[in-house]
C-alpha cells in the first residue's frame, strides 16, 4: 500500500509538471502574482469511536486553468477509544508541513493528492481502574498521503476565490498516522489499521486578483 501511495503521488507531480508546461507554451509565460492564493480548510471526522478536529492553512499557485499546487501546514487533534481495552483513550496532537496538488477535470470538481510529514504527541489514558495498562506519553512522526476529491463552488475563469468541500483518505496507512483507526488484539498482539474518511470544508482566496475577465 505504501508503494501504491507513492506511485500515485509521483504520477500527480509528473502530471502537474507536464500540464503546466503545456499551459505555458499555449498562454502567457512567467510568474503572475494574480495566480497566488491562500486560504485553507477545517477538518472534522467522526468514525468508529474516533474524533478528528483540525485546520489546514495553505499557500499556493495556479499553475494552469486546471492545476493548483502549493504548501500546507497541518494542525490536528485526534482522539480514539477502545484502543487496548474497552473505554480507554488515545489522544494525538499533530503538527506538520505538507505539499498538495489539485487537478480540475471539470471547473467545479477536483481530485487531490496531499503529502504530509506530521509530528505527533500521543498520550494513552487507560480506562478507570485498569490493572493491565498505565498512562503513557510518546512522540512519534509519520508520513501521510491523502488522496481523494471534492467539489468547488464559485470557481470560475479569472478568479482564484471559491469555497470547496473534499473527502480524503490516507493511503499509506502508517500506524502512527492521525488519519487511521488502529484496532489492537491483546490476545494475538496484532494490529489492524483502517483508513478514516477525512472531511474538509474550506476556502480558496486569490491574493492579487484583478477585475474579473
Amino acid at each position: 500500500m505504501k508503494k501504491a501511495g507513492l506511485i500515485i503521488f509521483s504520477i500527480c507531480v509528473t502530471s502537474v509538471s507536464v500540464w503546466a508546461q503545456d499551459e505555458g507554451e499555449e498562454g502567457e509565460k512567467g510568474f503572475k502574482k494574480e495566480n497566488l492564493f491562500t486560504g485553507g480548510s477545517i477538518t472534522l471526522s467522526f468514525f468508529n469511536g474516533q474524533t478528528i478536529i483540525g485546520a489546514n492553512p495553505v499557500f499556493g499557485y495556479k499553475l494552469a486553468k486546471w492545476v493548483d499546487a502549493g504548501l500546507a501546514l497541518n494542525f490536528l487533534y485526534n482522539q480514539s477509544r477502545d484502543y487496548y481495552e474497552f473505554d480507554d483513550r488515545v489522544k494525538q496532537t499533530v503538527i506538520g508541513p505538507g505539499v498538495f496538488t489539485r487537478l480540475y477535470p471539470i471547473k467545479f470538481l477536483f481530485v487531490q493528492a496531499q503529502f504530509e510529514h506530521n509530528f505527533n504527541t500521543v498520550k494513552y489514558i487507560p480506562r478507570p481502574g485498569s490493572i493491565y495498562y498505565t498512562e503513557d506519553k510518546v512522540k512519534v512522526d509519520a508520513n501521510s498521503l491523502l488522496v481523494g476529491g471534492g467539489f468547488a463552488q464559485g470557481r470560475q475563469p479569472g478568479s482564484n476565490s471559491f469555497f470547496y468541500f473534499s473527502v480524503l483518505v490516507d493511503v499509506l496507512k502508517n500506524v502512527n498516522s492521525p488519519y487511521v483507526n488502529v484496532d489492537y488484539d491483546p490476545v494475538t498482539s496484532g494490529q489492524r489499521v483502517t483508513m478514516v474518511p477525512i472531511i474538509r470544508a474550506g476556502v480558496n482566496i486569490g491574493l492579487f486578483e484583478g477585475k474579473y475577465k
